[in-house]
């Protein structure tokens, strides 16, 4: 897995590329949402446009940066969901806990309406 962080006004846009399985990539991933956070964005948008894969390990990666960023009383997003792993949230009954968003554009126009 890789990531990349941009921001576009109060919103944090993680870009994810490749496999969320776990393992070291979980520490850099929250480690990242905590930098995130101290550093004043609660708004986290992530980007899943690049990710051809998720296991369950993945998912406790996203569901911790969720529970961070609500703990810090902000908002956590998807964009860009798969067919793929939209099935794995829906099956996992994450879907009902994750705003997720067709494009990057909608998700963003979305933390404005907050």
């Amino acid at each position: 897995m890789k990531i990349k962080v941009r921001e576009v006004e109060d919103v944090a846009i993680f870009d994810v590329s490749g496999r969320v399985m776990g393992g070291p990539d979980a520490d850099t991933f929250h480690n990242l949402v905590k930098e995130t956070v101290a550093g004043g964005k609660k708004n986290i948008l992530v980007n899943l446009a690049k990710v051809n894969w998720i296991n369950s390990t993945g998912l406790g990666i996203l569901i911790a940066a969720y529970k961070s960023i609500c703990d810090a009383e902000g908002h956590f997003k998807l964009a860009n969901v798969s067919d793929r792993i939209d099935s794995i949230l829906m099956i996992t009954k994450l879907a009902g806990i994750f705003e997720s968003f067709d494009n990057e554009a909608e998700a963003l126009a979305s933390f404005k309406s907050k």
